[in-house]
């Protein structure tokens, strides 16, 4: 199970607000391109995105459906793509001062990536958890305050 946090220079409201986009989600994701709100309640438990995930002249598109929410504080998604299978990933805001330390638990549920789950694999999840979560922070830090609102 691949854990890994990151401090982000803002309040939990702020970085709640990115996370309840589902514009943004192809922004701090690593993979996506670009994402598509597949309902307009997101990102209230069974509210779901399409995303585009790019590589040269090749695509493929996925789900992610959101399992559980606690406005503000968690977001638990599950991620669904085509043949590799489908992953759980849980965002926890928890306030630091007047800042946020956000805390990402990720690990695949079905198909080919949880049959395939090795160290390796866990190793690479490591990876994209620190692109992700560098990702989360930046797009936090740079938006202003009155564009986030929640």
């Amino acid at each position: 199970m691949a854990v890994r946090h990151q401090l982000v220079r803002c309040p939990p409201r702020r970085v709640w607000a990115v996370l309840a986009d589902p514009t943004l989600y192809g922004e701090w994701v690593v993979g996506p391109s670009e994402s598509t709100p597949l309902d307009s309640a997101w990102p209230e438990p069974g509210s779901r995105l399409r995303y585009t995930v790019r590589l040269g002249p090749w695509s493929a598109e996925g789900t992610t459906t959101v399992r559980h929410q606690e406005a503000g504080k968690e977001l638990e998604l599950e991620a669904s793509f085509k043949s590799l299978g489908t992953a759980r990933i849980f965002l926890q805001l928890r306030p630091w001062g007047e800042e946020t330390l956000v805390v990402c638990d990720e690990h695949p549920l079905r198909g080919l990536s949880g049959s395939l789950h090795n160290s390796v694999s866990e190793a690479a999840l490591q990876l994209r958890h620190r692109g992700m979560l560098a990702r989360l922070a930046r797009l936090v830090e740079r938006q202003p305050s009155e564009v986030l609102r929640a």
